[in-house]
């Protein structure tokens, strides 16, 4: 007999020592720097917690980010930047 709990299934307590919220799967925008550029990649799955906004990325997805920094497609779009001085 399974004693796991449907309607709590996924949930995981958030990592912060003292947080008392859980993470929730969302779509981030994801900012790196690579070979000196500051590259966003946008609509990222995450675990984010709801109290804290603390991010986890799954093995899978970092994966699939460093794939898409290899093969440098072209950019869908470009912002400024502007450094904090």
């Amino acid at each position: 007999m399974d004693d796991a709990d449907p309607e709590g299934a996924g949930e995981m307590k958030c990592s912060i020592e003292g947080c008392p919220g859980d993470y929730e799967e969302r779509q981030i925008a994801h900012t790196v720097r690579h070979k000196g550029q500051v590259i966003v990649i946008d609509h990222v799955p995450a675990e984010v917690c709801f109290a804290c906004g603390d991010v986890l990325l799954r093995a899978e997805t970092i994966r699939r980010i460093e794939t898409l920094l290899g093969e440098a497609p072209r950019p869908a779009g470009t912002v400024p930047l502007y450094e904090y001085a």
